[in-house]
Formats: C-alpha cells, sequence, structure tokens
C-alpha cells in the first residue's frame, strides 16, 4: 500500500537530528521508532501520531484528526491525521 511521500519526507526532515530514529515499513505504511518505540508513522496520505493516552480524548477533538483502528480494534494512544490536520501546519 503506498504512502504519501512528501508528507514521508516532511516527517524526516521534522526528525533529522533526533538520536535513534528508525524507519520500518509496518501497519501497511512506514512508521519511524524512536528509542524502539513507534513515534509517528505516514498510512496513506494520513499521518499516523502517538499521543500520550491522557490526552487522547482532547486530541481527537483536533482538526483533522480521528480514532485510529487496525484490524477492527481501536488502538488508543494513536490518532490519525488527514491532510486537514496537517496540511498548512509545520512538523
Amino acid at each position: 500500500m503506498p504512502y504519501d511521500e512528501k508528507l514521508t519526507e516532511r516527517v524526516r526532515g521534522a526528525l533529522k537530528g533526533a538520536p535513534h530514529v528508525e524507519e520500518k515499513k509496518m501497519i501497511g505504511g512506514l512508521s519511524f521508532m524512536v528509542d524502539g518505540k513507534m513515534c509517528v508513522g505516514v498510512i496513506k496520505d494520513d499521518l499516523m501520531v502517538r499521543v500520550d493516552p491522557t490526552v487522547y480524548a482532547a486530541a481527537l477533538k483536533k482538526k483533522g484528526c480521528r480514532e485510529m483502528t487496525f484490524s477492527g480494534r481501536r488502538l488508543k494512544g494513536f490518532v490519525l491525521v488527514g491532510s486537514e490536520g496537517w496540511a498548512i501546519r509545520r512538523i
């Protein structure tokens, strides 16, 4: 499944210079691992973002954010952000 290369390059640029960053193909896209933990990724044209569970509900209220599901199960602690949520912002 292809993922948005321009968005992927923006994520790479944002993480450039950060220690212990690794890219892995998974969940139908590309994930960026920091210290061995999934941090952010790109799935199709969505940004997948790991959020603190204590702010998860608030994150879902942000423009373009929605729940992330995998195999029919909600992944609490991760949100998907559509282009309306990231297109005009620097990440």
